[in-house]
């Protein structure tokens, strides 16, 4: 996805919630807050079912997640009393890896979450839904029981073309520089980052029109086989996949403000951050989107061609609420205090 540098700068200048309507020249996005519900190693998607699951996640959005979700049975709707998002409509869930530190003494610490600039909440995720940017343009919303997949657990080399992607940020923002191109990087920064460092995780926007699911959670969604989703009419879709969908876009900021500390990073000067799946290049980072909208509630947004974090047909609640809903752990691990290894047991790449 590239960004459109005024809308930024609008961003910055007025505050995201400030701005009633869409400023002229400044493609449509929702972009909110949606705070931390769990950490917990379950994953419905690709282990379903399993306990513990092969390595830790974060998880946002609502109450109902679990390490099952049958989308036959599993309601989200439904089964959610709320939602740690800023739209109570949106009960969906949102999950990615979970950074870790190795210090020089061979202990790791869980990284904690920031909040994106503008916004307000208890770490998670930021999460942008975006129409295609000619204002005009429609999309179909996802249907009931929809899920999907980006990225690899169990990469270990980069992509060709890059979905996942990291930034070192600056104290204060850094809007001038597109997604997944330079200065970002499919490996984690070596270096001390002043405003800690960014995830971003971008989804397919077109879909076959058929399946709410596929064996590999990717199949049946694809990126356009023309353009991009910035292009005009947001690309072309293949024929094989030729509904066009809302662009999703999870934007995690890791706060590693408290290691920026010579004397806690490895001697040899490598990089000592490690993601939850073991790795240590920063490959593996991925994120799993379930889909649980309440009615047609996004379909209404991206017909509306919203802006930010107020839409004016959508039920807004307030921070509070949402940093309120959460769940408690299923799997006891202690997650965040500096320990040996990993949660689930995993050494970074190349050790012993």
């Amino acid at each position: 996805m590239q960004w459109k540098t005024l809308t930024l700068a609008l961003l910055v200048e007025h505050g995201v919630g400030q701005i009633q309507g869409i400023p002229e020249g400044v493609p449509p996005m929702l972009r909110f807050s949606c705070s931390q519900l769990v950490i917990d190693r379950l994953d419905p998607l690709v282990t379903p079912g399993t306990v513990p699951s092969p390595h830790l996640h974060q998880i946002v959005g609502g109450n109902s997640f679990n390490a099952t979700m049958d989308p036959a049975t599993h309601d989200l709707v439904e089964s959610s009393t709320c939602t740690t998002c800023t739209f109570s409509e949106d009960l969906s869930n949102y999950w990615t890896a979970v950074l870790y530190f190795r210090a020089r003494n061979g202990t790791y610490k869980r990284v904690p979450q920031g909040v994106s600039e503008m916004l307000h909440g208890n770490g998670g995720i930021t999460v942008y839904y975006i129409p295609p940017y000619d204002g005009k343009t429609r999309v179909t919303a996802f249907k009931p029981g929809f899920r999907m997949l980006v990225g690899d657990a169990a990469l270990k080399s980069q992509s060709s073309d890059p979905k996942v992607c990291h930034r070192c940020m600056p104290e204060s923002g850094d809007w001038s520089h597109l997604n997944c191109a330079a200065p970002d990087s499919q490996t984690l920064p070596n270096e001390f980052c002043a405003g800690g460092i960014r995830s971003v995780i971008t989804f397919p926007t077109c879909w076959d029109g058929k399946n709410i699911d596929s064996p590999d959670h990717q199949s049946h969604v694809s990126y356009p086989s023309e353009g991009t989703f910035d292009s005009p009419g947001a690309g072309t879709c293949p024929d094989t996949h030729p509904v066009k969908i809302p662009q999703v876009m999870l934007e995690v900021i890791w706060d590693t403000r408290e290691f920026n500390k010579e004397e806690l990073w490895p001697e040899d000067g490598s990089q000592p951050f490690v993601w939850s799946t073991g790795d240590r290049e920063g490959y593996s980072q991925h994120g799993d989107y379930v889909f649980g909208w309440k009615d047609d509630s996004l379909q209404r947004a991206m017909d509306n061609f919203c802006f930010g974090d107020v839409c004016d047909v959508l039920e807004r609640q307030s921070d509070e609420d949402a940093m309120k809903c959460t769940i408690p752990q299923v799997v006891k691990d202690d997650i965040d205090g500096c320990k040996s290894c990993l949660p689930d047991g995993l050494r970074g790449y190349g050790e012993d």
